[in-house]
């Protein structure tokens, strides 16, 4: 049994197919499948069901892989006391982050580290928020910039540095367009249009109908946050957007506060808290958590602040692109 083996089997494992499991590798498929078939032969049992179009843990795969990550963290920690005793930063940081999010200088933020230092190799993935934090959780992700949602797994560590308010947008000859304010439930027999199940902005709203006793009727159904608004300002119903989006079409559409629940968006950078982590995982996390600092207006909200009604993520750029931070609808698994 080779460590080679059981890592390649936990990345299929987490990622539910040997075509993700090899990128995230940087291995071809084929060899990420042979080395997983190989492990399975010495066992003598399989460990994944491949029969569906995902891959799936067998029962035996699920009690192999608490197991196998045990002994890949206990291989990572070993890694670890001997670079911190020889006080060297290399190895590898992985990234993760919700897509479209434009409220991060990435480039700025990745290279600045880059320079300081040229030892790391870092990756950077996109996914919905939910896996992300759930790979922050498992390890494979050291560090991610995720839309907030209700519950934060445990283990990991959280900093929001995005916090603001979502509202219910309208065309301005809709029968809503008059008013200032309105209770969530004001959506109940209307057809709605929100960003895909999977994101931040459309957990927020289903949360918050549910806790309202119902569930919204979404009529449009679109990925793009811009393409939301511009078909809420044509009459085709309301939508929740962030505030900013709605500010940059204040001439087209009518922005009603949520009272009844109040709803914001949040933006937050993850980390690993428990588990091994490396000299160079810890000192990115320690960048990102500098640059990534809350700003004065919001810090004191943002302390502290437990989890919100909803909590997608949401920006403030002054782009007609604000951090929808829940874009990325769940992409079919391939195998």
């Amino acid at each position: 049994m080779e460590l080679r083996q059981l890592e390649y089997f936990v990345a299929v494992a987490e990622e539910a197919s040997f075509t993700r499991a090899a990128a995230r590798l940087y291995v071809t498929q084929p060899g990420v499948s042979a080395q997983v078939r190989r492990l399975e032969r010495e066992l003598g049992q399989d460990l994944l069901d491949r029969s569906g179009r995902t891959v799936r843990l067998t029962e035996v795969g699920a009690a192999v892989l608490a197991h196998a990550r045990t002994v890949l963290d206990g291989v990572a920690g070993v890694r670890l006391a001997v670079d911190e005793f020889t006080g060297l930063v290399r190895g590898r940081v992985s990234m993760g982050m919700v897509r479209s999010c434009s409220s991060v200088d990435l480039p700025v933020l990745l290279a600045d580290f880059h320079r300081a230092h040229p030892a790391v190799e870092i990756t950077l993935a996109e996914e919905n928020s939910d896996l992300l934090l759930e790979g922050v959780r498992s390890g494979r992700f050291d560090v991610a910039i995720v839309a907030l949602t209700s519950e934060t797994p445990p283990g990991v560590g959280i900093q929001v540095f995005v916090d603001e308010p979502l509202v219910v947008a309208v065309g301005p000859g809709d029968r809503l367009a008059g008013l200032s304010a309105v209770p969530v439930d004001a959506l109940r027999d209307r057809e709605l249009i929100s960003l895909p199940r999977g994101t931040g902005m459309r957990t927020c709203l289903d949360e918050a109908c549910a806790a309202a006793g119902f569930e919204p009727r979404v009529a449009f159904e679109v990925s793009d946050p811009n393409v939301l608004a511009q078909l809420a300002a044509r009459g085709l119903g309301p939508a929740v957007v962030p505030e900013s989006l709605a500010a940059e079409y204040s001439g087209e559409l009518h922005a009603l506060t949520v009272t009844d629940p109040p709803l914001r968006g949040r933006m937050a950078l993850a980390w690993r808290t428990e588990g091994p982590v490396g000299p160079a995982a810890r000192a990115f996390a320690e960048h990102a958590r500098t640059v990534l600092a809350p700003p004065a207006d919001c810090r004191e909200a943002c302390d502290g602040a437990g989890p919100a009604t909803a909590a997608p993520a949401v920006g403030n750029s002054g782009s007609r692109t604000p951090d929808p931070g829940l874009l990325g609808t769940d992409r079919a698994g391939d195998r």
